[in-house]
């Protein structure tokens, strides 16, 4: 996933974020919303959460963006 489409969809992936990273609160989400640049602000969280490598991070954000849009299309 590109910073790109994470910018243009953040309140959907802001939705979706809980299920998946427990340790992500509203207080975190509060923090990315505040961010200028959204998606580097919540890869640096994973990271610090989680433990991950940047590398990691933004992987695992690409696949919970894959997921979404598989079972969207599977909805429609």
């Amino acid at each position: 996933m590109n910073k790109t489409i994470f910018e243009e969809n953040w309140i959907l992936i802001r939705s979706l974020i809980t299920a998946k990273w427990s340790l992500m609160v509203e207080y975190d989400l509060n923090k990315v919303d505040k961010a200028e640049v959204k998606f580097d602000k919540f890869v640096t969280m994973l990271q610090v959460k989680y433990g991950y490598t940047r590398q990691e991070a933004r992987d695992k954000i690409g696949v919970l963006w894959a997921e979404y849009q598989a079972n969207n299309k599977n909805n429609s």
